[in-house]
């Protein structure tokens, strides 16, 4: 039995000295900071839907796959928002699921500030596959039972201000701090298997050079203690409001190449490629990321309320 229970503590240090893969991570985080962050739902005035696959460290047996759907929008003459998404990420093999609601309410501090509090609450499950894991003793008493799985309620935080020129957000992540607990064991019973609260935080700018290019610097932080602070510092170009290109450095991580596509005012198509800067690159070809996304049922806002297009609100 203790086998098991060692390879999953191990497991979840791995996930800890890289917590990216703890909470749903991707390299394109702008086009769906829903995921990371309740307070953006009711924030546009459409509703969002959105599919993130991510396939992370091509080359490496059991890499890490994230795959994430998404779907939010606006009530109540946008006052309001609400939303919800599910995502698994898979680890050889071990699976993190989790399904979440979430609720978020719009104010205007100003004329052209707003500012959005959200709050998300779900239920994660963890599970292990023992069939996939070779061991010493092969009559281990574990393989008995070859799935062990847990399920754990979990909520988040997130504030949100914003305006058609820039935004600032952060998230607390993982509030309820509970413990994964599979087995009624007391080698089990540390502080290795509660999760960990994390907090994130995202900003950017938008600044138009000329009628059709925008520069979009971005930030996005990620703490979870003991791991030291990691930073996505990005940057993209957008022409037309149509299709954008961007780079973006993650310290200690990878650098990571984007690309994507608004076609009409429906479809968005989204493309990263991630180039480990850590020793992992002597045993990967990279990262790959997908993201498609669909804008329906758009609303038509109130002209004293009512969004400015980007190319216009920056010409200002």
């Amino acid at each position: 039995m203790k086998s098991i229970v060692y390879i999953f503590v191990l497991v979840l240090g791995a996930l800890g000295s890289s917590f990216a893969q703890q909470i749903p991570h991707y390299s394109q985080y702008w086009l769906n900071d829903y995921v990371l962050n309740p307070a953006v739902a009711g924030t546009k005035n459409y509703i969002d839907a959105k599919s993130n696959n991510r396939y992370q460290w091509i080359g490496i047996n059991d890499a890490p796959r994230t795959y994430i759907l998404s779907l939010n929008g606006p009530i109540l003459k946008e006052k309001m928002g609400v939303g919800g998404y599910v995502f698994t990420d898979i680890v050889g093999p071990t699976r993190r699921t989790g399904g979440y609601g979430s609720y978020a309410y719009n104010l205007n501090l100003t004329s052209d500030i707003k500012l959005s509090l959200g709050l998300s609450a779900g239920l994660l499950q963890f599970a292990v596959d023992a069939s996939k894991i070779s061991l010493r003793d092969e009559f281990d008493p574990a393989l008995s039972n070859n799935l062990q799985s847990v399920i754990v309620p979990d909520a988040s935080f997130g504030l949100l201000a914003y305006t058609n020129k820039w935004y600032f957000g952060a998230t607390a992540n993982q509030l309820l701090n509970n413990r994964v607990k599979f087995f009624d064991n007391p080698d089990f019973n540390n502080k290795s298997s509660r999760l960990a609260l994390h907090v994130t935080s995202m900003a950017g700018y938008k600044y138009a050079l000329n009628e059709s290019i925008i520069i979009e610097p971005s930030l996005f932080v990620k703490y979870v203690s003991p791991v030291p602070v990691q930073v996505d510092i990005s940057a993209r170009g957008i022409y037309k409001e149509k299709v954008w290109a961007g780079l973006t450095y993650r310290t200690s991580d990878a650098i990571a190449l984007t690309i994507g596509y608004l076609m009409g005012e429906n479809l968005t198509f989204g493309y990263a490629y991630d180039y480990a800067t850590s020793n992992i690159r002597n045993y990967s070809s990279g990262t790959h990321e997908l993201m498609l996304g669909i804008r329906f049922n758009k609303r038509r806002t109130p002209p004293s309320v009512a969004p400015l297009p980007v190319s216009t609100a920056l010409a200002n």
